[in-house]
């Protein structure tokens, strides 16, 4: 496949370029910085923009198979990039004709799993309440999603690790799974491509946990 994938310099979208490659895609790294974009490939391109116009990204996205996006704040003093940076995205693809995305999110933002322990349940409210502005942000970014043409879906992880790929985790599409505190960054980037070719995760929030 032909893929495009936005915040390649972070950790889930450098993970998302390495097993892209290693899976034999043919990949376009949009970077704010390429002094941070560590990858290097033979069917990688590296493109350069600052993600404000979406006429300078309408070239990375026309002919894509998908474009998966790794953007977001990484803290609460950068909540509205998600929603931002998105919108933009979404501009440069509706001049064309690719239409799967795949974007990253949080559990938070998801429905409440059933039957979820009381502790999970207090330890979610104190982080909802921790990182507000971030999941307002992320909530406003579906909500851009969802009044797109594209076909979209959003993969929803609890606390990031760093921890190495496993490809062994819980998904559950439409909702979240119980009891789930942590998956690796390399693990979601595993889901975000695994649910490129699942037309059962389009126009869905898509939990992934341990």
């Amino acid at each position: 496949m032909k893929l495009t994938v936005f915040g390649a310099t972070g950790g889930i979208g450098q993970e998302i370029v390495k097993q892209a490659l290693s899976a034999g895609h043919v990949v376009t790294s949009v970077v704010r910085d390429p002094s941070r974009f560590t990858v290097s490939g033979e069917r990688l391109t590296v493109v350069r923009a600052a993600l404000t116009d979406p006429q300078e990204l309408r070239e990375a996205v026309a002919g894509r198979d998908a474009v998966l996006s790794g953007l977001g704040a990484r803290s609460r003093k950068d909540a509205g990039t998600a929603t931002r940076l998105t919108r933009t995205v979404l501009r440069a693809m509706e001049a064309g004709t690719t239409r799967r995305l795949v974007v990253v999110s949080a559990a938070p933002v998801g429905p409440h799993p059933a039957r979820q322990p009381v502790v999970d349940r207090i330890v979610g409210r104190l982080v909802s309440a921790a990182l507000k502005p971030v999941y307002v942000d992320l909530r406003a970014m579906e909500d851009e999603l969802a009044g797109s043409a594209t076909d979209w879906t959003s993969v929803r992880p609890p606390k990031l690790t760093d921890a190495p790929l496993t490809g062994t985790y819980r998904k559950v599409v439409g909702g979240t799974p119980r009891s789930g505190r942590t998956i690796a960054r390399a693990d979601v980037a595993h889901a975000m491509l695994a649910v490129l070719d699942d037309p059962a995760t389009v126009k869905q929030g898509v939990g992934v946990a341990y």
